[in-house]
């Protein structure tokens, strides 16, 4: 999966927004205004995705493509080596994981303001 996909694969989620909130290079990807997903536009190979903090330790000793990530609470976030040898279905769904914990820590309002995200990963995220 390339850094294309990637974006793409992002924004395709409901009330998915982009934005480069620290600087000219670090695009974020974010739901209700929180930010689910980043990556470096210089350094594409890396990508920053949140992540369930036991779920997080098992995929680093499964995947050497998963590491705890540069500069970010590295219990809640992961980097993912987009060059190496992950499926496309593995990081869409370490994506879209991301999205849902991100999404489920919004305060309510902001949640059901948010129309038309139900489900993502199998959960239901509002009514």
């Amino acid at each position: 999966m390339n850094i294309e996909s990637v974006r793409e694969y992002c924004l395709s989620l409901p009330h998915a927004t982009e934005d480069f909130p620290f600087d000219e290079t670090t695009l974020a990807f974010r739901i209700g205004g929180r930010i689910f997903a980043m990556i470096d536009l210089e350094r594409t190979e890396w990508f920053v995705l949140k992540c369930n903090p036991d779920m997080a330790i098992e995929l680093r000793e499964k995947y050497a493509e998963i590491s705890p990530a540069w500069h970010m609470n590295k219990r809640h976030w992961n980097q993912i080596n987009l060059f190496g040898y992950l499926s496309e279905e593995l990081i869409c769904s370490l994506i879209r994981h991301s999205y849902s914990l991100v999404f489920g820590k919004l305060p309510k309002a902001i949640r059901l303001s948010l129309k038309g995200v139900t489900e993502v990963e199998g959960t239901v995220l509002a009514e």
